[in-house]
């Protein structure tokens, strides 16, 4: 899309209505906010009733600001719920995940009766080792069938599931091994990444050295490398649970039981070890995904392109799609392992109807070029979602354009690890979507924009995001430190959940999520959202990827520092970077306004990356303010920012 087609797209207020066919067989219908405004707590109460319960609540929502409990009186398995119930009705048979290795040619197809099977003999080796309900099992696992298996065993037996994701360090996952006292540990000897076996054995016998409570350690051979081994505690996976019986019958837990913790990454303090209760976590995920994705159980195949380490893969590859009885993709490797059309062969080869990912991921398809997935045939595809930070509207344009052929709804998701599930989203089939913008908040979600004082602000403005009242899938407190809890969250505006992101609203009501709100910056008394300026250097054609931070100025108070990778062509073709940085410059002005012109632009290949694909901006504060850099050991690339600093050492301040 050329810069002035998308400019007239933007400026006139273009949207994209559901087709009439896709409306007319869409899960959901517009009736359903109606329903879900006049008693969202019963509307709540609705949906819960679809899980199996073993003892049906007869409870809904009981709120002690902050804390909340709903369908306290009911006892229900979440394992039971995703994998059991499914089997029962007949569909055994049915497939659960295609399972697609790093390494083209390798793949496995595990049916749903295969999955119980598979499940039960992993909680029976479990409670073998010694877990019980309420223990905690740390799980550091790449993206193997085996990870999805050992998620289930553990909340099977009503013990807590704390995932780190496989990328992080020794130290990382120490930290949060003591932190929840977890006293067992499943892991790999490895994992694949573009062909080459990449160890996380060593990480696993480096943190247990200063957790002296573990007491078993559960390891599935991947990669077949040697191994440090700790007789009496290590385990092959193969040795233990292949001799397992195939049947288990499970136990029934309170809807209020814990069932995972799951730790924020991102901060320097202490992590937070964020935790979810089984009833009211698996009514918000299953039905979000019903609703928001239109999935059809019995016709689509769902890739959510995530890892399990975060909460994008709890709720939306194991708990939402399987307590559905969804047929998914599950793919170990990166977006070019094997070609940087791998992606697009995964969805041609497996029929893939509903994708959903990252837009960082889609700007780096977007880098890559339109002819790779033009190469393929998507005509499956007839649903795309993304996740975990606002798109920019030219990477919606191209994500609709390229992979979704114009034809496919996209859903824009908005959410955190607290909330659970998705909070604000549109429902395909019901909501006209504009590019760049979350839409509207979810049925039962009171979601609103406020004002510093805490007054909600009308269309045309912004300000913080807030939740007013509970919903089923938010978390119960941080682990172990319900203080922290209530100064972290409530505290800002009492009575209100607050979410830490700016928003606004535009003209017609629709929410525009603008980041993290220690993202906002502070340019000659004007308060300018990263994100804005993001969006407007990425508008621009040459430009792939933007991250935009803040920095200290003796003038303005704080200056605009953009660090910028440029699309492959605009690479070939440029020679003077004077030129295209001050091109991108004047562009910001004309987008935004002179205000926001930046004061230094730094081009450079790569950005510092988090392994789940984040930009690290904390990192490049540092390198903007010319201070020492903290931890670097999450970033799937150490060395990029290191090479980001020394460009800012051989480039100077702008005149203007």
């Amino acid at each position: 899309m050329t810069e002035a087609k998308l400019e007239a797209l933007l400026n006139e207020g273009r949207s994209f209505a559901p087709s009439a066919q896709f409306a007319q067989q869409a899960n959901a219908q517009p009736s359903i906010y109606a329903q879900a405004a006049a008693d969202p707590v019963a509307w709540w109460k609705s949906q819960a009733d679809q899980l199996t319960w073993t003892t049906t609540p007869t409870k809904s929502l009981e709120w002690d600001l902050p804390f909340a409990k709903w369908f306290s009186d009911g006892t229900l398995n979440a394992s039971y719920n995703c994998v059991d119930r499914h089997v029962a009705a007949g569909k055994g048979d049915k497939v659960a995940f295609h399972w697609i290795a790093d390494a083209e040619g390798e793949s496995r197809t595990i049916t749903y009766a295969q999955l119980q099977k598979l499940v039960s003999q992993a909680a029976n080796a479990l409670s073998e080792l010694g877990v019980v309900s309420g223990d905690r099992v740390a799980v550091y696992m790449p993206m193997i069938p085996e990870a999805v298996v050992t998620m289930l065993a553990i909340v099977r037996l009503g013990a807590i599931h704390s995932v780190v994701f496989a990328g992080f360090s020794a130290e990382a996952l120490s930290s949060r091994i003591i932190d929840s006292d977890c006293q067992f540990v499943v892991t790999a000897d490895g994992a694949f990444r573009r062909g080459a076996p990449s160890p996380l054995k060593p990480a696993v016998d480096e943190a247990l050295a200063s957790c002296p409570n573990v007491k078993a350690v559960l390891v599935v051979r991947r990669t077949g490398g040697e191994v440090d081994w700790k007789d009496g505690r290590d385990h092959w996976w193969h040795e233990v649970v292949d001799r397992q019986s195939e049947e288990h019958v499970c136990e029934s837990f309170p809807a209020e039981h814990t069932m995972f913790i799951m730790y924020t990454s991102g901060t320097t303090a202490k992590p937070k070890g964020i935790f979810h209760t089984t009833g009211g976590y698996l009514t918000h995920v299953s039905t979000t995904y019903r609703l928001i994705f239109d999935v059809k159980p019995d016709l689509d195949v769902c890739w959510t392109a995530a890892d399990i380490g975060w909460i994008t893969g709890h709720s939306y590859i194991v708990y939402g799609p399987l307590i559905n009885g969804a047929t998914q993709v599950m793919y170990e490797g990166l977006p070019d392992s094997g070609g940087r059309d791998r992606w697009w062969k995964i969805v041609e080869e497996n029929k893939v109807s509903i994708l959903y990912t990252a837009p960082t991921t889609i700007r780096t398809l977007m880098k890559w070029g339109g002819e790779h997935p033009a190469g393929h045939d998507l005509s499956t595809l007839r649903l795309l979602g993304t996740v975990g930070e606002p798109i920019n509207p030219e990477a919606w344009m191209w994500y609709r354009e390229h992979i979704g052929g114009d034809r496919c709804p996209i859903v824009d998701t908005w959410w955190q690890t607290e909330t659970g599930g998705i909070l604000i989203s549109p429902l395909p089939g019901i909501t006209a979507t504009k590019p760049g913008a979350a839409m509207t908040p979810f049925p039962g979600i009171s979601a609103d924009i406020v004002d510093n004082d805490g007054n909600s602000v009308g269309n045309g403005e912004g300000g913080y995001l807030v939740l007013t009242q509970p919903w089923p899938g938010m978390t119960r407190g941080i682990y172990g430190d319900p203080e922290r809890f209530k100064e972290t969250y409530w505290s800002r505006f009492p009575g209100k959940y607050f979410a830490g992101d700016g928003a606004k609203r535009d003209k017609d009501g629709a929410y525009w999520l603008l980041g993290r709100i220690d993202d906002v910056m502070n340019i000659s008394g004007h308060r300018l959202s990263t994100t804005e300026v993001e969006h407007a250097l990425v508008s621009h054609p040459s430009v792939a990827e933007a991250a935009v931070v803040g920095a200290s100025d003796d003038t303005t108070g704080q200056a605009i520092v953009a660090f910028v990778t440029l699309r492959l062509s605009a690479e070939d073709a440029t020679g003077d970077q004077t030129a295209i940085v001050e091109e991108l410059r004047t562009h910001v002005a004309k987008v935004i306004g002179p205000i926001a012109k930046p004061r230094q632009i730094i081009l450079t290949p790569e950005l510092p990356k988090t392994r789940s694909g984040k930009i690290m901006r904390r990192l490049l504060r540092d390198v903007a303010e010319n201070r020492s850099l903290g931890d670097v050991t999450t970033l799937t690339d150490p060395t990029v920012v290191n090479m980001i600093a020394g460009l800012m050492e051989t480039k100077g301040d702008s005149d203007d």
